[in-house]
Parts: structure tokens; sequence; C-alpha cells
């Protein structure tokens, strides 16, 4: 399997970065909302059922949000491999990232034999 070529990699990239941005707006919505809810009423999250729920609920979306800057940085520096001529290469070993690993994960720095487990 070949290695797709620019055009198709950078597009595939910025699909990933225009959908997380998305994600992105969306989890700030709905923490906008969760703030709004909380704001006007006398939450005591310790003595309060609703309260835990709340604070549950934006711990929840504080950590989706913390996931989606991830992957906007992976994105970002996938995006910056591409401009500089080195994605595709393992990071450790430098021998080429094969294409179906890229094809699953295009913002994969190494190669499988390298990857993290």
């Amino acid at each position: 399997m070949a290695l797709p070529v620019d055009d198709e990699v950078r597009a595939r990239l910025l699909a990933l970065r225009a959908d997380a941005l998305e994600r992105a707006v969306g989890l700030g919505a709905a923490k906008s909302d969760l703030v709004e809810a909380a704001w006007g009423a006398n939450i005591d999250d310790e003595h309060d059922p609703e309260g835990q729920t709340i604070a549950f609920e934006r711990a929840q979306v504080d950590a989706l949000a913390a996931d989606v800057r991830r992957r906007l940085a992976e994105v970002d520096a996938a995006l910056d491999r591409l401009a500089a001529g080195t994605y595709g290469t393992c990071v450790v070993g430098g021998e080429p990232i094969d294409p179906a690993r890229l094809l699953a994960r295009p913002t994969a720095t190494t190669c499988v034999a390298h990857a993290p487990r």
C-alpha cells in the first residue's frame, strides 16, 4: 500500500481538525449551560444531591474538552510534519510508517514497532 499523496493527507487532517473544533464549540456551549444553570442556584455540592450531579457533569465536560485539545494538538503536529516533509516517518527509528497505520491513525508519529504499549 502506497503512502497517500500530500493533498489527500492534508484534506483528511483538516477534516479531523474541523471535527475537533466543532466538538470544542459544542463542549464550550455545554459548559456555559452548566455554569449558567448553577449560577443562580444555591448549590452546595457536598450536601445537595443535585450539586454532585452538576459537579460530575462539569468534570465530564472538562475531561472531554481536554481530549479535544489533545486531538487538536496531534492534528496540528501532523500538519506541521506534513509541511516539513517528515509525515509518515517514525520519530523513534526514522523508518517509514506503514500507510495502513496512517490511514487508521492519521496523526501517528511512530511505526507499529515503536508504538507505546
